[in-house]
């Protein structure tokens, strides 16, 4: 039920796409988010300042003075700390009814299946395509919504997959990248991912309440150098090897 003291949440509740019924929506979702670096920051702050009931949060790196350019949901005094348990720090001072739920380990296939089986929604906010790929086949079996980011240099991209209504991370991407460069390698903008994150709950808060038919198939790419946005509607891929083109 919609807390005592709406006032938290009553900017949200004005909004006719919103409302009071939207906003049980978002309290009574649960959201997994799966990597808290530059992307997982601002997502989990903004859905858990939305007002989404629960967030699962999954990572095994540590706070590194490196990640402090990007990863604005870390703090100086908690280099070294695991980020899930930094991340529950920020979020509890930000929205105390947020549950937070962490996982502080790789999950393996059976442990991920069933985090994304429990999830209303999951943000992939990892940073590398093999754990992408996973993600998506996982995504796609449990029928679970996921909304798919990346940053590298001063570009940026998001993907919403909404299993049986569109097109999945594998129909635009079918084979596998396992050499492209990383934002290691390659560096990044800190404020481009925080963009990025931000567009993801953004896109999971219009999917949580229902707000998501423009979103269907939709690839959204950004250029910080230039200003510029572009969007690309991508086909679903009949050969698909893991939706096999079965969007209606």
């Amino acid at each position: 039920m919609l807390p005592p003291d709406e006032s938290r949440y009553a900017r949200q509740i004005q909004l006719p796409q919103i409302g009071k019924e939207g906003q049980q929506k978002l309290l009574d979702s649960r959201a997994l988010i799966i990597g808290l670096g530059g992307l997982g920051s601002p997502a989990a702050l903004y859905l858990a300042a939305a007002g989404v009931g629960e967030l699962v949060l999954v990572d095994f790196d540590v706070v590194e003075l490196s990640n402090l350019q990007r990863q604005v949901i870390h703090a100086s005094d908690r280099v070294g700390m695991l980020k899930v348990e930094s991340a529950c720090q920020s979020l509890a001072a930000l929205n105390p009814d947020c549950r937070v739920v962490t996982r502080e380990h790789q999950l393996d296939d059976r442990e991920l299946a069933a985090e994304i089986e429990a999830a209303t929604i999951v943000l992939d906010c990892s940073d590398n395509f093999a754990t992408r790929f996973q993600i998506n086949r996982q995504c796609l079996a449990s029928s679970t919504p996921l909304v798919s980011a990346a940053a590298i240099r001063m570009e940026g991209q998001i993907l919403p997959v909404l299993p049986g209504r569109g097109p999945c991370y594998q129909c635009l991407y079918p084979d596998s990248y396992e050499d492209m460069p990383t934002c290691e390698m390659e560096g990044v903008l800190g404020p481009v991912v925080g963009v990025m994150g931000t567009l993801q709950a953004l896109q999971a808060l219009l999917i949580l309440t229902g707000n998501d038919e423009e979103l269907v198939g939709r690839l959204t790419l950004f250029d910080a150098l230039s200003m510029r946005w572009q969007q690309l509607q991508v086909p679903v891929n009949p050969g698909c090897p893991v939706c096999g083109g079965t969007a209606r």
